[in-house]
């Protein structure tokens, strides 16, 4: 026989063993899970309820009977008087800022003691801001600003309800972004304390099987226009906070470029959170919840399944056939 067979041969058997272990493991990962099939005597914390996805899944967790805490970053503001309107008296709403402390400790005491018989199910990190703009423009300020809200809000909320989700072996579920691995001009604030974020999550899922509680990450992609997160902010404002040196380097003209060009992008995105609450939604009550759950258009999906598989060279150089980086080049220095 020769040795090309049996190097055949020896990974075929390689491959099946690997397969039936994974297999196993699932199997007794299951096991004994008892997800709720309705949410009556299950509490759900979720954060940022005052729009978007927050707002829409407070509304539909309390439709099928979960004692649903909403934090609010204003308890008494639009987005909670709606919520408040359009729920059942069993909702809870929080006044819970996640850059905190207090907030975070108060909140924690309240869903304590409103706490249902069969415990804190799940805990959803959905409160977050986005922003947009290149290095450059911004200032260390900015960045602390971005991560205190999108990741250390994120780890603050969680560390201090995970004694509860632990004990009732539940969920933890983090809202995060396409940008978490997909790089691009005017987001790099905004990618750090996503990827920041996954990076947590993803420890947590690994300590926390332990336990039976399972943690995973929504992705959503263009959700600009859904959410309205993106904040309102023209070119002028961009270049009234340039100082002389950086508006020789960009000038006015391609700040305005690089300002309607990221507003027509988010226009063109999706117009209903569906998608997003949808996969929360699993997430929440799914015996088997994904790990990652990925909200972008069928072509996106696949470019971002291969995004890992390319050299960080071929990725970079994608770049250059966006219109909008051949114009930055021309435009860079040109007064």
């Amino acid at each position: 026989m020769s040795s090309a067979l049996l190097v055949g041969q020896a990974v075929g058997c390689l491959s099946v063993s690997v397969l039936l272990l994974w297999l196993f493991v699932k199997a007794v990962w299951h096991r004994g899970e008892h997800p709720p099939q309705d949410g009556h005597g299950h509490g759900v914390l979720i954060t940022g309820c005052d729009s978007g996805f927050g707002f829409e899944l407070a509304h539909r967790l309390d439709q099928q009977g979960f004692t649903v805490f909403a934090g609010c970053l204003r308890a008494e503001g639009p987005g909670a008087r709606g919520l408040a309107q359009l729920c059942s008296s069993s909702l809870q709403l929080l006044q819970l800022d996640v850059t905190q402390d207090q907030d975070v400790a108060q909140s924690l005491r309240m869903v304590q003691e409103q706490l249902p018989h069969k415990g804190l199910w799940a805990v959803v990190n959905n409160a977050g801001i986005s922003d947009w703009a290149e290095i450059e423009w911004s200032s260390v300020q900015d960045f602390q600003h971005m991560l205190d809200i999108n990741l250390f809000g994120a780890i603050r909320t969680s560390i201090a309800f995970l004694p509860l989700v632990r004990a009732s072996r539940g969920r933890m579920l983090f809202t995060s972004s396409i940008f978490s691995f997909f790089t691009c001009l005017n987001m790099a604030s905004y990618s750090v304390s996503k990827r920041g974020l996954e990076a947590f999550a993803d420890c947590l899922r690994v300590e926390m099987a332990s336990f039976g509680v399972k943690v995973s990450i929504i992705q959503p992609g263009n959700f600009g226009r859904a959410t309205n997160i993106i904040p309102a902010k023209t070119a002028s404002d961009i270049w009234d906070k340039l100082d002389e040196e950086k508006k020789k380097v960009f000038n006015q003209r391609y700040i305005r470029l690089a300002h309607d060009y990221f507003n027509s992008t988010c226009r063109s995105g999706f117009q209903s959170v569906e998608p997003v609450v949808e996969a929360m939604l699993h997430a929440v009550v799914s015996p088997r919840p994904r790990c990652r759950y990925l909200l972008a258009s069928p072509a996106e999906r696949f470019f971002f399944s291969l995004l890992p598989l390319l050299p960080t060279s071929l990725v970079d150089s994608i770049f250059t056939l966006s219109p909008m980086y051949a114009c930055r080049r021309e435009l860079l220095y040109n007064t």
